[in-house]
């Protein structure tokens, strides 16, 4: 009975260790998308500021980041910003589908590929 509580615990911990793990990843490849924007990459770590300079970056306005605080508003602008995120790096919409839908490693193309910020 020992060994399958052991297995158990272990098998608990996995989810927490990939959301960590994807959280780190996520936050690595913003700094790096920043930079590439031309902002400074530690922008990324102050918490509203983040959020705001995505929306600058992506939406351009500022009333954007107010339509974030409402419910099911916010998604449709988060998809809108995923979207545009793909296209000012000169990607297409099936790339916005992949920010959307698997943000960590698309985040990472970005970051680390050779595609441009073309505002």
């Amino acid at each position: 009975m020992k060994w399958l509580e052991i297995i158990l615990r272990t098998i608990a911990i996995i989810p927490s260790v990939a959301i960590a793990s994807a959280t780190l990843v996520s936050w690595f490849a913003w700094w790096k998308i920043f930079e590439k924007a031309g902002y400074d990459g530690w922008e990324f770590l102050i918490p509203i500021r983040n959020i705001a300079t995505q929306v600058e970056l992506t939406l351009g306005n500022g009333i954007f980041f107010w339509l974030l605080l409402i419910p099911v508003v916010n998604i449709i602008v988060i998809i809108k910003m995923r979207l545009n995120l793909a296209r000012d790096f000169g990607k297409g919409i099936g790339f916005g589908i992949g920010l959307i839908f698997f943000e960590p490693i698309f985040l990472l193309i970005l970051a680390l590929g050779n595609a441009e910020y073309e505002g």
